[in-house]
Formats: C-alpha cells, sequence, structure tokens
C-alpha cells in the first residue's frame, strides 16, 4: 500500500483554497483506493465496470500522445492533469512536468500513481492564481479549454484563456489542444453533448449553458491565430480524444476501412439515429471528414 507520505512530496498545496469545484462524486475515493493498493490496471477494470473508474485508468488514453516526438529535454506543463490518465506519457518522454490542477483528490490520484518519478510536481488549486519561474516548451490543454467560460472571468473567457497559456510557453513553445467537436458527427447521430448531457446543445449553440462551451474547426482555427500562433497541425482522434483507438491528419485522412473498424462511442448509454461508419464514410469522399471530425487535437505553433 502506498503511503500518503509518498505521494504527498509530489504536491504543492500552497494554492488551494480548501474546496474540490471539479469532481466525479466519490468514485474518487475508490479511483485513489485503487491506486494506493498498487494492483494491476487489469484487474481492477474486471471487476469494476464504471464508467468514471475505466477512463481515468484505461491505458488507451495514451493513445493519444504516446506517438508524439517530444524532446526529451524539454519540459511540459500540463493544465487540468485531473487524475492522471495522460501524465504518465509526459513523464515517461520529457525532462520536467508541471502539473496544475483544481481538484486536490483528482491531484492526489495522480500524484500517487506516478509518486516514483522525480520529474513530476503538482500543484493544487486554480491556475489563475499561480506563478511561475520558468516557461515551458509545451503546454497542454487536453479536456480543459471547454470549461473556460466557469474559471476566467472577462468578456471572452475562450480567447483570454488561451492568451494566459500562450504566455507560458517558451518562445518557439507548442500549445496541444485536445478537445471535442461541436459539430462531430456522434452528436449528430443521438451522443449527448458531453459536458451538458442534452442532445444537440452543443450544436444549437448552448442556449442555455453559460459556461462551458466547444467549437467547431473553423471558429477554434480563428482564436488560435487570432491571439499569434501562426501555424496549426490538425489531428483527429477516434473514436474521440478521450478514448482514442487511432488518430488521423490532414496528411493521413481515414479510408472506408477505418471508418469501419472503429468503436462509435465508449460513453454513456446513447441514442442512434443512423449508421455513423455510412455516414463518416460519405463525408470523406466529399472532403469533409475534419468538420464533422468528433474531436480535435491541435499543436498550436507560434
Amino acid at each position: 500500500m502506498i503511503s500518503e507520505e509518498q505521494y504527498l512530496k509530489r504536491m504543492d498545496l500552497t494554492r488551494y483554497e480548501g474546496q474540490d469545484i471539479y469532481s466525479d462524486g466519490d468514485v474518487e475515493d475508490d479511483l485513489l483506493h485503487f491506486v494506493r493498493s498498487e494492483k494491476p490496471v487489469e484487474e481492477i477494470l474486471k471487476k469494476d465496470d464504471r464508467w468514471a473508474v475505466f477512463y481515468h485508468l484505461t491505458s488507451m488514453r495514451r493513445n493519444l500522445l504516446e506517438w508524439y516526438p517530444f524532446d526529451c529535454n524539454a519540459s511540459l506543463l500540463e493544465i487540468g492533469s485531473g487524475c492522471g490518465g495522460m501524465t504518465g506519457v509526459f513523464l515517461d518522454k520529457l525532462k520536467k512536468v508541471q502539473c496544475v490542477e483544481l481538484s486536490k483528490r483528482r491531484a492526489s490520484i495522480a500524484a500517487c500513481r506516478y509518486h516514483t518519478y522525480e520529474n513530476l510536481n503538482i500543484k493544487v488549486g486554480n491556475l489563475n492564481d499561480m506563478q511561475f519561474s520558468d516557461r515551458f516548451e509545451y503546454v497542454t490543454l487536453i479536456g480543459v479549454l471547454e470549461y473556460a467560460g466557469k474559471f476566467t472571468k472577462g468578456e471572452n473567457p475562450y480567447v483570454d484563456f488561451l492568451k494566459q497559456c500562450k504566455a507560458y510557453l517558451k518562445e518557439k513553445g507548442t500549445l496541444i489542444i485536445a478537445i471535442e467537436n461541436r459539430y462531430g458527427l456522434k452528436y449528430w447521430s443521438g451522443t449527448v453533448e458531453d459536458h451538458t448531457g442534452k442532445l444537440f446543445d452543443g450544436i444549437e449553440g448552448y442556449k442555455n449553458n453559460a459556461g462551458v462551451r466547444t467549437f467547431g474547426k473553423v471558429e477554434l482555427a480563428k482564436m488560435l491565430h487570432g491571439i499569434g500562433f501562426a501555424r496549426l497541425e490538425w489531428y483527429y482522434p477516434m473514436p474521440d480524444y478521450k478514448i482514442p483507438e487511432v488518430v488521423f491528419s490532414d496528411q493521413y485522412l481515414p479510408t472506408a476501412a477505418d471508418i469501419a473498424s472503429v468503436t462509435p462511442s465508449y460513453s454513456s448509454e446513447r441514442f442512434s439515429f443512423f449508421d455513423e461508419s455510412a455516414a463518416a464514410q460519405g463525408l470523406l469522399e466529399n472532403d469533409c471528414f475534419d468538420i464533422f471530425a468528433n474531436s480535435f487535437l491541435v499543436f498550436c505553433h507560434l
């Protein structure tokens, strides 16, 4: 059993205000127990089929960026590191990993999972209350940008948040964003919006929710170019960025066979209004697969 002392040494609590604002609920206590017990993940997932347990612990999440050729001597700032689903990739590939996480409970899970890594530090609290002595070669926003409306004040919190993240980069640094596409094919075919749980909520413009939102490819590109990112590299994780089986790009779009072989979704129960694979093949034939991709993975270069 991993002791509290062993993992707390990886955490900086000086900016933590004592309340976890964002949480999956009591399942996080179970997750901390699981990782402290050091049981193999495969054994845990065989006995517990809850979505949150699978999502936070499955190694499939690493598929999103395990292939990327990070500079092994570089540093990375992971904003919104959660329970550490992606943190292990960064620790294995980079010299220094600085995480920021709102929730102490989530940060504890990540710190416990990777307590033996000397290149890890996790700051707990709101990013807006923190300062860093150095800038970073990489900054990541994986499932984070969509929540800027809740935690960043201002008339345009999403742009303001992106500007803030850009300021943490070194001169030739890269911002890495993973986010759902508000026009993703899965939303048309019967999946509820990931953040609000409502059908067609993003497609209709989040009429009754000002605190969270995702973006289409054109509007996201416009924001990123508008704050000074000169070059954007677009990738398309399938079925989405959360549990990616495969990652395509503008240079390598899927074939009809690729589309047919990918699982439509790993998330909660959903409707199925039409055959998603058949529709995706038609989108490919009409050169608009990227506009309806379920998720975006974007490398933003200065």
